[in-house]
Parts: C-alpha cells; sequence; structure tokens
C-alpha cells in the first residue's frame, strides 16, 4: 500500500511540473499569435492539460473499469471547478474572476454543460435503446463530438470578432506600431508546450494502474476513487496551469482553461468507447449521473457569477464562489453513499 502511495504521488508531482510549464508556454503563444488567451486556454491548454484523462481512461476501461474511468471524466470536470471557485475565492481583487469581465467565457462554460448533458442523457437512456453504433462506436459519443466541434467554431469565430475589434482600438492609439513589438519566436514556447504535453501522455498509463491498486487496496468501490483520488490526480495539470496563470494575471487562460478542460473530457468518451466492448454508456453505473448533474449545476453558478453585475462585490466571501463549494462538496458525498 505504501510503495503503490508512494508511486501515485511520484508520478502526480511529474504531472503538475508539466502543468507548470504548459501554462507559462500557452500564454506566451497566445501572446506571440494574438490568438487571445481565451481561445488558448480554451481548446489548446484545455486539450493539453486533459491529455492524463485520456491515457489513464483507456487503460482504465482496456483493464475492464468503465466506471473508473467514466467516473474519472465527470469527477475531473468536478474538481476543475472546484479549482475555478477555490482561486476565485482565494484571490484578493473581486470581479476579476467570476465577474462580468469574464463574461465572454460563458460561450465555453455553456458548451461544457451541454456536452455534459449529452453524456448524462446517454447514460439514463443507452441501457433501454438500441446500441446503434458507427465505426464501432456509439451515436451517443459521435454527437458529442459534432456539439464539441459546433461549440468550439463558434467560440472561434466570437475571439476572431474580439481580436479585430482590439487590434482596431490598439492602431488608433498607437498608428506607428508595425507588430514587431514581440521578437519572441513562436517555436520556443510551442516546443515546451509540446515537450510538457508528451509528458503527461506518457505519464497517464502508469499513473492509471496505481489508481486502479489504490482502488482495490482501499477497498471503496471503483466510482467513487474514479470520481475522487483518480480525478484529483488528472486534474493536477488544471490545477497548476490554472495557478501558474493566475500569477500571470492571465484571467482568460485560467477561466478558458476550466471550461474547456471540462468541454474537452465530455468528447473523450469517444475513444473510450471505441476501445470498449459494446455500449460503454450501458456499462456503467447510473450514480455517474449525479456528478454530471452537479458539475452542470456548479457551471450554471458560474456563468451567472460570469454574467451578474452589481456595483460592489462583496470582500469577504464571494457568494457564487461558495455556492459552487457547497454543491460540489454535496456531490461527492452523494457518490460516496450511492457507490458505499
Amino acid at each position: 500500500m505504501l510503495a503503490v502511495s508512494l508511486e501515485f504521488l511520484a508520478l502526480a508531482a511529474v504531472v503538475a511540473l508539466a502543468g507548470t510549464f504548459l501554462a507559462r508556454s500557452a500564454d506566451q503563444i497566445a501572446e506571440i499569435t494574438r490568438l487571445g488567451r481565451l481561445l488558448i486556454g480554451s481548446v489548446l491548454l484545455a486539450g493539453a492539460t486533459s491529455l492524463p484523462e485520456l491515457t489513464v481512461d483507456i487503460s482504465a476501461v482496456r483493464q475492464g473499469m468503465p466506471d473508473l474511468a467514466v467516473g474519472d471524466l465527470f469527477g475531473s470536470s468536478l474538481m476543475n471547478l472546484v479549482i475555478l471557485a477555490a482561486l476565485d475565492l482565494a484571490h484578493r481583487s473581486p470581479g476579476k474572476m467570476l465577474s462580468r469581465e469574464a463574461a465572454a467565457h460563458a460561450l465555453s462554460a455553456i458548451l461544457s454543460i451541454a456536452l455534459t448533458a449529452i453524456a448524462t442523457m446517454a447514460i439514463l437512456t443507452a441501457p433501454r435503446l438500441p446500441g446503434f453504433s458507427f465505426l464501432g462506436i456509439g451515436i451517443w459519443s459521435w454527437g458529442i463530438l459534432v456539439a464539441y466541434l459546433l461549440g468550439i467554431r463558434m467560440i472561434f469565430l466570437d475571439q476572431r470578432v474580439t481580436a479585430r475589434s482590439v487590434a482596431d482600438a490598439h492602431a488608433a492609439m498607437d498608428p506607428v506600431d508595425n507588430g514587431h513589438g514581440n521578437l519572441t519566436p513562436l517555436w520556443r514556447p510551442a516546443v515546451i508546450f509540446l515537450v510538457s504535453a508528451v509528458v503527461l501522455f506518457l505519464t497517464g498509463p502508469r499513473l492509471a494502474h496505481a489508481a486502479g491498486q489504490l482502488a482495490e487496496l482501499s477497498g471503496l468501490g471503483k466510482t467513487f476513487v474514479g470520481t475522487t483520488l483518480v480525478a484529483i490526480c488528472t486534474s493536477l495539470p488544471e490545477l497548476v496551469a490554472s495557478i501558474t496563470a493566475l500569477r500571470m494575471k492571465s484571467f482568460d487562460l485560467v477561466i478558458g482553461n476550466v471550461f474547456g478542460s471540462n468541454a474537452f473530457n465530455m468528447i473523450l468518451f469517444l475513444p473510450l468507447d471505441a476501445v470498449h466492448p459494446g455500449s460503454l454508456f450501458a456499462d456503467v453505473s447510473p450514480s455517474h449521473t449525479v456528478t454530471a448533474l452537479a458539475v452542470i449545476l456548479a457551471t450554471s453558478v458560474a456563468v451567472l457569477g460570469q454574467l451578474y453585475h452589481v456595483e460592489k462585490r462583496s470582500r469577504l466571501v464571494e457568494p457564487d464562489a461558495m455556492l459552487m463549494l457547497l454543491i460540489l462538496g454535496g456531490a461527492l458525498f452523494l457518490v460516496y453513499r450511492l457507490s458505499s
């Protein structure tokens, strides 16, 4: 038990270190390419920090533990929201995180809500419906992928309009700007980003093995372990990347990473469904829908916190972040009771 725990912690440390380099390089890529931190955080950084979920959960499915894999996907989304709420509470600059200044992230947040809702409907209905599939992948998984691509296209178009407005504003303020103020070559942060992503990808399979051993040795149900222990570990890249981005005051990168990762987590059902014999959604416990609904509810609260604007926010406590933590804590308790 001790040896497995130490191995688990060592692998988690490697994942956390890679997450630091990911955030710094992603911020530089956003600055150099001028694509915007929202888009880079929602797509590029979110996809990279979700690599542990991909490798961990594919290994879990191949080992005959689909509940561990699905629990990790929903649980990772839940933990990402915990990270966002905790950082909002810890950051002493009211109005910067879950506020109207971050309202542009409502698109990526609503996309994650929609994808999580589709996955929830799939779990509830798959056991009672015929198992239609295409190329060995269920129709529900294809639907999640199509919805994700359409949503990302909306975010890209929205950010392109925003980028043009910002560029026009800069041009009006400084008409002699030739666009060569940043001399950092793009390849440097791109290489760092790629190497860090590869480290996350290679660390995942061993992490899944250690998580499976801990699940057996702890005596807890794999559903609860997948939602907590594995999810916490695979959410370490998001945690470290978000803390690093927050220190750089890249708020768009922080929020984009969280909501983007939650959306990306849902399209991982497609490769999991591909390696699972039969219907993945029909073979997992319906108790996962509790976690999924908590993710939907907490994300909705986050969107309300972004869009709602008051003259003065509390300096002591952020009610939207506190409500998110209460929802997520209650969901963990329900999952534990349902799996015990």
